[in-house]
């Protein structure tokens, strides 16, 4: 009850100051919560990032208002937010399908209702998960913005097509990792935000591969440089890790548990997302200074094993 009420608190703080500059820590403020843990648990929840939330909203209002009164479009741009008509305007136009110039009694606009909060029996189920102290990481891949938020089928899509238009660069990483490691896949999740997040596809690498990689007398190819690879370094960390059941294919699985994972482990473990800065290191660039998720997919190498599964490794700390 109250995580539910705690959220409702945030979206009505949010509503009655529509208006106004928000300023997303007072938002969080509200739910007892860092800016960051409250992004990201309403992002996964509701399907949609906060700063969604807030432009729809007033998109919404600023269309009711346009259709209903006797208003300027520049006084309701200015009102909601907008610096100048133009920036409105080409909001306006890509949420409503028209120009708020164009508004008149009859024509059809978009409404984007007010979020309320309701309390929906969730849980009942067995989630198997562990929490352990991972050391430090270092994984290399590639990268592409993502939009939207890192859960459901939005997320599946992108990260669907990401991988299979991408396959060289994966057997390229897979080609230089070793043992063990060749058989393993991972993706990182880092830097949410409103417009997305960036989504990681990556191998673990020896010492000396990552020593050569670029190395042409070693490879015997030019094109190492072009393909884009980073040095993910992912420093030691608490993780909560959750599996899911082996079989041919988890993905189904995997995306069920994301969203189990926010809506009904998170509000009664006694953790948060983990945010702890992260100090420099030896010159390397260290990301996620707000915690990244990692996913660990063990099937590169078992296309028709039953023994197939996947790991979701998030950062937490107690609350």
């Amino acid at each position: 009850m109250d995580w539910i009420k705690a959220i409702q608190r945030a979206v009505d703080y949010i509503e009655d100051h529509i208006t106004e500059r928000i300023d997303y820590e007072e938002v969080a403020k509200r739910a007892y919560s860092s800016s960051f843990h409250f992004q990201r648990v309403f992002g996964i929840t509701c399907g949609y990032t906060l700063g969604e939330y807030i432009r729809m909203r007033r998109l919404s209002l600023a269309g009711s208002e346009l259709l209903t009164g006797e208003v300027k479009v520049i006084d309701v741009a200015y009102k909601y937010g907008y610096e100048t008509p133009e920036s409105f305007s080409r909001a306006f136009l890509r949420y409503h399908g028209i120009l708020p110039s164009q508004v008149k009694r009859g024509c059809l606009l978009k409404s984007f209702s007010r979020l309320t909060v309701n309390i929906d029996l969730v849980g009942g189920s067995t989630m198997n998960y562990r929490i352990e102290k991972r050391p430090q990481m270092i994984l290399t891949g590639y990268k592409k913005r993502f939009t939207g938020v890192p859960n459901g089928e939005e997320r599946a899509k992108q990260e669907e097509q990401f991988f299979c238009t991408t396959r060289a660069k994966q057997w390229l990483l897979r080609g230089m990792a070793c043992g063990e490691s060749a058989e393993i896949d991972y993706c990182v999740v880092d830097n949410i935000g409103d417009d997305g997040y960036d989504f990681y596809i990556a191998s673990r690498l020896d010492d000396w591969g990552r020593e050569v990689m670029y190395d042409h007398s070693v490879t015997g190819v030019e094109f190492m440089e072009d393909m884009g690879f980073e040095e993910i370094v992912i420093p030691e960390r608490t993780y909560v890790v959750f599996e899911t059941d082996k079989m041919k294919r988890p993905i189904g699985a995997y995306v069920d548990i994301r969203r189990k994972i926010v809506q009904e482990w998170l509000p009664s473990a006694g953790y948060v997302f983990s945010e702890t800065p992260m100090p420099e290191s030896m010159g390397k660039r260290y990301l996620f200074d707000e915690g990244p998720e990692v996913v660990v997919l063990h099937w590169a190498r078992k296309p028709n094993s039953q023994d197939r599964f996947v790991e979701i490794c998030l950062p937490i700390k107690e609350v």
